[in-house]
């Protein structure tokens, strides 16, 4: 059982530095930061990486499906994808049986870039002075978070129950 707070406790809840949202949002900071260097060499920024990793791991995918794995809407979403066309890494290409549904593909180049994008995970890995089974329980207790963050924020939603 939680204790209930007091007003003295309380009151620290509004600092800074005792916000977990705060100390996620500049550890996300940070690893953009190390992305942005390790990226570099590949022509990719970090969203971009991110579509090309669901790519590389799914294939081809409607627009739609690949924002579902990205947690991203399509106004953000299609940018990426027509940046990284631009660049020649993958086309879109609207479905011959519902024209409302645009496909992503990769391209040979694309496709090839992954092969290059190897080095990258390791990289990272590096970077982070954490060993493996530290990173794979901090990613399950994020995992866990982002859960319980989803189900908290639709059980918040006006007009659901």
């Amino acid at each position: 059982m939680t204790p209930t707070p007091t007003p003295a406790t309380q009151e620290n809840w509004l600092r800074l530095d005792r916000q977990i949202c705060f100390s996620l949002h500049a550890a996300s900071r940070a690893f953009n930061g190390v992305y942005r260097v390790i990226l570099k060499d590949l022509g990719l920024t970090y969203p971009q990486y991110l579509v090309m990793l669901v790519l590389w791991e799914r294939g081809d995918l409607p627009v739609k499906k690949l924002g579902e794995h990205l947690r991203l809407d399509s106004g953000t979403l299609s940018p990426l994808i027509k940046r990284l066309e631009g660049a020649g890494l993958v086309r879109r290409e609207r479905n011959t049986r519902d024209e409302r549904s645009v496909q992503v593909r990769l391209t040979e180049e694309g496709a090839a870039l992954r092969e290059r994008a190897l080095e990258v995970p390791r990289r990272i890995f590096a970077s982070t002075g954490f060993d493996v089974e530290e990173l794979g329980a901090l990613r399950a207790r994020l995992d866990e978070l982002t859960t319980a963050l989803d189900a908290a924020a639709l059980s918040e939603t006006p007009g659901q129950s």
